[in-house]
């Protein structure tokens, strides 16, 4: 695991190349905090920084192949080495080291580019060969593993992380208006933008190749869930086979391995699977200084001690947030506004506090099983748009009288049925808003646009936005253009692509990495195996879950393996004590968007800095602005700005 950066020169390599590298190299050091190595050619040269993981002596990079025309540079963990050894052993391949990584190097020699289709992990390499004279860069299929790309004139600058490229001078900090908008619906900026023009991110599942006889740089995509075949079988059975196979393959590691965990299913199903393996995992826990509902310690400690496993908790206070905060929002190198950070960051730093430099975590779970019911209903809203063009815009009167039970018998959701007209005006809100979708723009999935904060930015946006700022967006880069319809026969797949590519790609495999890193932590996530992924998505390819209930294919591959007073909890997800953190969030800081570098670069309007700066709540209850809906979000892009910036927080 380690930070990845180098440069490709169409002219020579000159002593400015290596004063840019050697400054990326102290910006990313906490990236790999234990070493560092580089390759210099003419044309080229590959960086980084390492932190030791397996092959603690001997891993070292770059790695060389016996000519020397070969070097690789690389972040990440190959789960699958020691099977990949064997096979390129068995070929006569001579390893240097017992290092996962070095089986890139000889997988290249063997089988090129395709040497992509043989590795299991999360992964961002760089390789350079001398002898074909191109550079090759590639990112893992889920995205687990950045990497940041710059054109600065006749040289490609590339990084694991956005911050070093700004910090080192090679590329200014200038804000892309578009990429700024898309944050604004977002909360994040999906790939493969960045918040800074001359930046952008290589898309998950892609390589470069960086030619230098033709001067020619190309992509390719080399993974996408299109080209996922169907499969046919017992869904939990299957899916069962994956989970055991990948949380077998990574638990490997040559230093200690802890697992976030919470009360959910998801980090529950894994420490029950990792323990099977290792009965040392140390688990981490994360919760509050107040009795709040969603304090899952409790639970989380019940299973860690049914299990055997070491256990750890955190508590989080107001001001421990507070505190926290603008140093998390530079940590995650992209802005990103979502209050759950602090809990990658606590738990990340509580594990490097205990010696774990290695996190197993959830994440993936709900985007892969539909569990998130907004994510369920843009597919149901999807299909019955897409049945309008077969009906000319017309959809059967039943549609808009679904009759629904009462989600219980207790007297609030019995009074909320009937109020409610029995579901009947649920269904007309919703035959409402895909009728809208519809005219408004049939070429589009109804996708983020059920999301609240998105519904909330769309409406209220000209109320922020100066309007010479506005004037600087473009259309065809607008927040909507995210969710195009595709090629995908099936609406279930669109969908899960989506999320995939969107929230879970961006808002939590990103923070999960920067935060993760930014205590020299390595996170892995089981439930991104793209094995296990590309099972799931090739059953839905043969019939749909959707209907069957949340994460219903993972509940029955895993019934067997956790315990029944685990399956039956309610899902709760990470909810902290959201108002009294905002409020106190904004009473430290919320002074910095008057007057801010926002106002000052025309973005927003002078006359709603006052209104922004008291944050979304106010003693009546929420504030009646429509700019007040985005005062959270002003307020972390401004700290984001001015912790880039170098400028003062007070």
């Amino acid at each position: 695991m380690c930070g990845i950066f180098g440069v490709f020169s169409k002219n020579s390599i000159t002593d400015r190349h290596k004063e840019s590298i050697k400054k990326i190299s102290s910006e990313i050091l906490h990236r790999g905090p234990d070493g560092e190595g580089i390759f210099v050619d003419q044309n080229c040269i590959l960086s980084m920084r390492r932190l030791s993981i397996i092959d603690l002596e001997g891993g070292w990079q770059p790695f060389l192949d016996e000519s020397r025309n070969l070097a690789l540079v690389v972040n990440g963990e190959i789960y699958n080495h020691v099977e990949l050894r064997d096979e390129l052993m068995s070929k006569g391949y001579v390893f240097k080291t017992r290092s996962d990584c070095e089986t890139i190097l000889y997988l290249y020699i063997e089988y090129g580019f395709d040497c992509l289709e043989y590795l299991r992990g999360m992964f961002s390499f760089a390789l350079w060969d001398g002898d074909n004279q191109h550079l090759f860069i590639a990112r893992d299929r889920l995205g687990e593993k950045p990497l940041y790309l710059a054109e600065v004139g006749d040289d490609l600058y590339f990084s694991s992380e956005l911050r070093p490229l700004v910090k080192s001078g090679i590329v200014p900090f200038k804000l892309n208006p578009d990429t700024i908008n898309l944050y604004f619906h977002y909360r994040y900026i999906p790939e493969p933008d960045t918040a800074l023009e001359g930046v952008r991110k290589l898309p998950a599942g892609n390589y470069l190749i960086v030619d230098k006889k033709s001067g020619s740089i190309s992509q390719h995509n080399y993974w996408d869930f299109q080209n996922i075949d169907a499969v046919e079988g017992n869904p939990a059975e299957l899916i069962r086979e994956k989970l055991l196979e990948v949380s077998d393959i990574i638990l490997r590691s040559d230093v200690p391995v802890g697992i976030a965990l919470s009360g959910g299913l998801d980090s529950s199903a894994l420490a029950c699977l990792a323990s099977r393996r290792q009965s040392n995992i140390h688990a981490f826990s994360l919760g509050y200084d107040c009795d709040h509902h969603s304090d899952e310690r409790s639970n989380a400690k019940e299973l860690a001690s049914y299990l055997g496993l070491p256990f750890h908790e955190i508590e989080l206070s107001s001001s421990d947030f507070v505190d926290m905060f603008p140093d998390m929002v530079f940590a995650r190198d992209d802005p990103i506004m979502d209050i759950s950070g602090c809990g990658y960051q606590a738990i990340s730093m509580r594990a490097k506090e205990e010696g774990v430099p290695v996190l197993l975590q959830g994440h993936g779970g709900d985007e892969l099983f539909w569990g998130y019911n907004w994510v369920r209903e843009a597919a149901e809203y999807s299909e019955i748009k897409e049945s309008l063009f077969d009906k000319g815009g017309k959809l059967p009167w039943y549609r808009y009288m679904p009759f629904e039970m009462p989600k219980s018998l207790a007297v609030a959701d019995l009074l909320r049925w009937v109020v409610g007209w029995c579901g009947v005006k649920h269904g007309m809100q919703k035959v409402k808003k895909i009728h809208e979708s519809y005219q408004k723009n049939r070429n589009q999935y109804i996708f983020y646009d059920l999301v609240p904060h998105y519904i909330q930015a769309q409406n209220n946006i000209s109320s922020l936005y100066t309007k010479e700022f506005s004037l600087k967006l473009s259309e065809e880069h607008s927040p909507n253009s995210v969710f195009s319809r595709n090629d995908h026969d099936s609406i279930d797949i669109a969908i899960t692509d989506l999320i995939f590519k969107t929230y879970l790609c961006e808002n939590g495999v990103a923070q999960g990495d920067r935060l993760s890193m930014a205590s020299s932590v390595e996170l892995r996530l089981p439930l991104l195996d793209y094995k296990l992924v590309e099972t799931v998505i090739g059953l839905r390819k043969n019939k749909s879950d959707r209907d069957l209930g949340a994460k219903y294919w993972f509940k029955e591959a895993v019934k067997d393996i956790v315990p029944d007073w685990v399956m039956n909890r309610p899902k709760s997800g990470f909810q902290p004590p959201v108002r009294r953190w905002t409020e106190a969030l904004f009473k430290e800081y919320g002074h910095l968007i008057k007057n801010g570098y926002l106002v000052s670069e025309g973005i927003i309007k002078p006359e709603v800095q006052g209104i922004l700066s008291r944050g979304p709540y106010t003693s009546l209850g929420f504030a009646k602005s429509g700019a007040s809906h985005l005062a959270f979000e002003t307020l972390v892009l401004e700290i984001w700005c001015r912790k880039y910036l170098g400028m003062d927080l007070n």
